[in-house]
């Protein structure tokens, strides 16, 4: 079982920045893939960043050169850096994390709000 804890979230202006963590726990494969999902009001989560254990990212087009993720591997933690937010990136943000073995594992956290005012 693996535990995922966010934090960071909030209430930020628009143009402003927030930055979210994002801790995993629990027994899982080393070779892994870490990132954000989001979810707004009536629509549907979507990917938002992604990276591998091997450092190989994926950003959503809508985010490209306002989010930046990294993550610890030695800390199983990931983080996403987001700058020059926009009303339409409130949503619930969830931390998830997936690998494969004998298939694929995939776990979310509790999800952590984030809310652009315009």
């Amino acid at each position: 079982q693996v535990h995922l804890v966010e934090s960071g979230g909030g209430l930020v202006q628009a143009g402003g920045s927030l930055t979210l963590s994002c801790a995993a726990s629990g027994s899982f494969s080393s070779i892994n893939t870490m990132g954000w999902y989001r979810q707004a009001p009536g629509k549907q989560r979507e990917l938002v960043a992604v990276m591998n254990s091997e450092g190989i990212f994926d950003y959503a087009d809508s985010v490209k050169d306002r989010f930046t993720i990294s993550r610890d591997n030695a800390e199983s933690t990931v983080h996403l850096q987001m700058n020059n937010l926009k009303p339409g990136d409130t949503a619930v943000y969830y931390c998830n994390v997936y690998y494969y073995t004998d298939r694929r594992y995939d776990y979310y956290g509790q999800g952590t709000q984030v809310t652009v005012s315009s």
